[in-house]
């Protein structure tokens, strides 16, 4: 099974950002980085190789959830932590279709994390969004699933003892076969990383730190700063050595079980030393320590493609199914299957 080809000779016109935004008022928060990802989306899209007309975006409840209003293709707004079972549903049904999920943090890693985990167990060939701001925006400032240990909130007013998701790791574990990870203030990598998912055959999941600059401003400053940023991203590139650091001089070497930060000019250190990064690995084990490096505060965050895999997708199994035993059996009508089985006549 081999990723989709896109053929642009399909498209009868050449498309612009602009053709793909709604034109309604956008009712963010003045600063909010969801601008930011429907400006990447909207940018992106034009050069996905998918005709508008089979674009379908699907959300829950929360801010992000506002983002089928402004992009100008088909959308449904469900309910809160549903988006993925209703656009499985829909895939299932229309496998002509190009489905997105927008989620936050908050909707899909809370009660929206049932239906996630299972999307991504069964492959449905679907893109998930997750805008995670480690917040609940919309019900104004309550700690989320994804806030970390001690986070003062209006629900928690002497810091949350609860332990955070990590949703890359959430989505590994689930068998999710493209998992990602961008920033809201790097429009560049967030669109690479949305042409991929667009690309890939099967659950894609892009978890996006975005800012609330209301209720949790300044939560990714150090990854997004100009001046901190080289020293605490670390850039996740397929077949190229795990290397950061404002002098490039910092690497990630595998010591054993454990992944630490070395400097390439000292010591009997060299660049050989320094792990080399496969997303095509087929054992996730090494793509689980990545997504890990986030609960050490002595590594950078990775961004950019932990893993990516291909296999056969559950709307792909489904659809195979109904051919083969249609072509077996025949069609059949709803009247055969409403009096097929066990059924009783009542005199």
């Amino acid at each position: 099974m081999e990723n989709k080809t896109i053929d642009t000779q399909e498209l009868q016109v050449k498309l612009t950002a602009k053709d793909f935004s709604s034109g309604q008022d956008v009712r963010w928060c003045p600063g909010c980085g969801d601008y930011s990802i429907l400006a990447q989306v909207q940018r992106t899209f034009p050069d996905i190789g998918i005709k508008k007309e089979n674009i379908v975006w699907v959300s829950g409840i929360g801010c992000s959830s506002r983002f089928p209003y402004y992009m100008d293709t088909f959308g449904f707004h469900g309910i809160h932590g549903r988006a993925p079972a209703i656009a499985s549903g829909l895939k299932s049904a229309h496998p002509e279709l190009s489905v997105w999920v927008a989620t936050g943090d908050g909707d899909l890693m809370s009660i929206g994390g049932n239906h996630f985990i299972h999307t991504c167990r069964k492959n449905m060939d679907l893109k998930i969004l997750m805008f995670n701001n480690r917040i609940y925006g919309l019900t104004k400032g309550q700690y989320s699933p994804t806030s970390e240990k001690g986070k003062v909130t209006k629900s928690t007013p002497f810091g949350s003892v609860d332990y955070p998701f990590n949703p890359v790791s959430l989505a590994l574990g689930a068998e999710a076969t493209f998992v990602a990870r961008s920033l809201d203030r790097d429009p560049k990598h967030m669109q690479e990383m949305i042409r991929k998912a667009a690309a890939h055959t099967g659950t894609a999941f892009i978890e996006i730190f975005q800012n609330c600059n209301i209720f949790n401003d300044g939560a990714f400053e150090l990854l997004t700063n100009k001046e901190t940023k080289p020293e605490y991203v670390l850039q996740l590139e397929h077949g190229k050595p795990l290397i950061f650091g404002v002098h490039r001089d910092k690497g990630i070497k595998l010591d054993g079980f454990e992944l630490k930060v070395i400097n390439i000019n000292e010591g009997d250190n060299s660049i050989n030393d320094v792990l080399v990064h496969d997303e095509e690995d087929s054992n996730p084990i090494r793509a689980f320590m990545l997504a890990h490096m986030t609960d050490n505060p002595d590594l950078p965050t990775p961004v950019g493609v932990f893993r990516r895999k291909l296999k056969p997708t559950y709307d792909e199994g489904v659809w195979n199914q109904i051919s083969h035993f249609q072509a077996k059996k025949g069609k059949g009508t709803l009247k055969d299957l409403l009096y097929s089985g066990n059924t009783w006549e009542v005199k």
